[in-house]
């Protein structure tokens, strides 16, 4: 398994591979500051915790589909952190940017 950092427009992007399954999967919030071109984390965790709850009550699988793993934060710490591979966020991202 490989965790590293991925950049995108200036923004820092942590992914992790999984190299049973030989996917990618990267953080939510990560991906929304990135498309969303927010400079506060805080603001893309709260885009994302809103945008989850509109998911899961229009019943979509988008939601279901995201897991969790520990990646490390700002401070150093492992955190568990919302992740999606590439077609999770295929269906998710036209609504992070608004379409």
């Amino acid at each position: 398994m490989t965790q590293d950092l991925a950049i995108f427009e200036q923004h820092k992007i942590r992914r992790h591979y999984d190299e049973k399954t030989e996917t990618w999967f990267f953080s939510v919030v990560d991906i929304i500051q990135a498309l969303t071109q927010q400079s506060d984390f805080q603001t893309a965790r709260k885009y994302w915790n809103k945008l989850k709850e509109r998911l899961g009550k229009e019943g979509s699988e988008t939601v279901t589909n995201c897991h969790q793993l520990k990646m490390p934060a700002e401070d150093g710490k492992l955190r568990l952190t919302d992740v999606a591979n590439y077609d999770v966020f295929r269906h998710c991202c036209p609504r992070a940017n608004g379409s």
